[in-house]
């Protein structure tokens, strides 16, 4: 079967050919000093590779082909930037290769060994979600926390650059670069996208000029998610539908999808349609302040379908979190310089404790009372946001002004974090994987996305462990 142009350069990099010289198309025997560095971008695919060829040592670059016809194929006999090849190698060796100054190029045939075929075969045509799941208890413990210590900071340096973003785009204002990073992930997922253009949407320093209403940052928050909208009469909340007087309903689909009427929180989900939201004092009155306002600050709302609420838990409906934000975003002032400042699990922790108004410790979301929500984050919310937010800032900050304290901030933080639950990270342990603190389980997520996802199991270690093993 045909592979990837990708696995021989792999083969070639790592020198995982046959053992033994390897010979022109005319026998001479080539010898290799140095494959040279591999280039992902345009142009030959290995810059200033060392090669003897018979008597004669040559410094230059390297072509790789799955045969010898694509050379000509992708047009390097009439391209100049591929007269400095003083090798072409290819699987299958078929025709001779000339550059574009009609000069002959040395080939060789490049094999890949059988143990490397079916190696490779496996990983990138594995149909489960971890191609080396089967493989991975065999790895000494040492080998994977080393990994996983990599990929950690590489992902902390992948959201790096994700703020550097933020900060172009705010003429590098940290705060406002906090704002969006932390708004978006008050969505938590789901709800993240939405939730960050809900932060484009709404200048945070709008939101400062009314730091000293709790009512006004809500008013503003709300309405420009488009929360507060009076054609939007309806509330959907684990497939059921709050009509303009007071009932609820829904499609038997949805309710059988959920379970409706069968388990506890069912019922009380049920139970906490109270008061139309037309006829919500506290639902009028933010709108009635927010269309001040819009007026004021010639806002456009977000179209309110963005938020979604189909299988989310009522503490995590999107009124709970945008309640919670404001509270935050009201009570901390300049948020940025606090992130800064504070040490230790505990001082970050609290970070998070701003407490929502009083009509949200009775409601999840508008007119339907609850006695059971929950007001405040919880301790996962709060860890989570930890993770994705403080973390990234941190070190983020520590690499912009290289101030290193900061970088090691952000991952003392994370390895005093536990370890996050969730299907990726569940994957792995089912595989002999046991992460000790959250800064191994941001390991595993972007092993996971970076990696196994895309199946680039060619550039990671643990793939580079299956693949070089030797044929017993």
């Amino acid at each position: 079967m045909p592979y990837k142009e990708e696995l021989l350069h792999y083969v070639w990099k790592f020198r995982l050919y046959p053992s033994g010289p390897l010979e022109t198309l005319d026998g001479q025997k080539v010898e290799v000093i140095d494959p040279g560095m591999h280039n992902p971008h345009a142009g030959p695919d290995f810059f200033n590779a060392k090669i003897r060829i018979g008597d004669k040592v040559w410094a230059g670059d390297v072509e790789i082909h799955r045969s010898s016809d694509e050379w000509e194929r992708h047009g390097h006999h009439t391209d100049k930037a591929y007269n400095s090849v003083i090798l072409h190698l290819s699987e299958r060796v078929n025709r001779t290769v000339v550059n574009e100054k009609g000069q002959q190029i040395p080939q060789c045939e490049l094999i890949v060994p059988g143990e490397v075929r079916k190696n490779a075969a496996y990983l990138i045509h594995s149909n489960g979600p971890v191609p080396c799941k089967d493989h991975l208890s065999s790895l000494s413990a040492p080998f994977i926390h080393s990994f996983l210590g990599a990929l950690s900071i590489e992902r902390l340096e992948r959201k790096t650059n994700d703020i550097y973003i933020y900060l172009d785009r705010f003429c590098q204002s940290w705060e406002e670069a906090l704002y969006v990073l932390l708004t978006r992930n008050f969505g938590f997922g789901l709800n993240a996208d939405a939730f960050e253009r809900l932060a484009l949407s709404l200048p945070f320093n709008y939101i400062r000029r009314h730091g000293d209403s709790l009512f006004q940052v809500e008013a503003l928050l709300f309405g420009q998610a488009g929360l507060l909208e009076e054609e939007d009469a309806r509330d959907v909340s684990g497939g059921q539908e709050v009509r303009k007087d007071g009932k609820t309903g829904g499609s038997q689909e949805v309710q059988a999808s959920r379970g409706i009427g069968k388990t506890k929180e069912t019922a009380e989900t049920q139970k906490t349609a109270e008061i139309p939201r037309m006829e919500d004092d506290y639902f009028l009155q933010l709108q009635s302040e927010y269309r001040f306002l819009k007026n004021k600050y010639s806002l456009t709302p977000l179209e309110n379908y963005l938020f979604k609420r189909m299988r989310v838990r009522p503490p995590s409906f999107p009124e709970m979190r945008i309640a919670q934000l404001a509270a935050l975003l009201q009570s901390s002032g300049r948020l940025f310089s606090m992130v800064l400042e504070r040490e230790g699990i505990d001082e970050w922790m609290s970070l998070f404790h701003a407490s929502p108004s009083v009509y949200w410790h009775t409601h999840y979301s508008f007119g339907k009372r609850s006695p059971e929500a929950a007001g405040q984050l919880g301790s996962a919310s709060r860890q989570i946001l930890l993770i994705n937010t403080v973390a990234p800032m941190l070190f983020a900050y520590g690499k912009k002004t290289a101030a290193e304290i900061y970088c090691d901030r952000a991952i003392h933080l994370l390895e005093s974090l536990k370890p996050e639950k969730n299907v990726i990270v569940s994957e792995f342990r089912k595989a002999g994987v046991i992460p000790r603190n959250a800064f191994d389980t941001q390991a595993l997520i972007q092993l996971r996305k970076a990696y196994c996802d895309p199946r680039k199991c060619l550039f990671c270690r643990i793939g580079h462990t299956l693949l070089s093993r030797s044929e017993k």
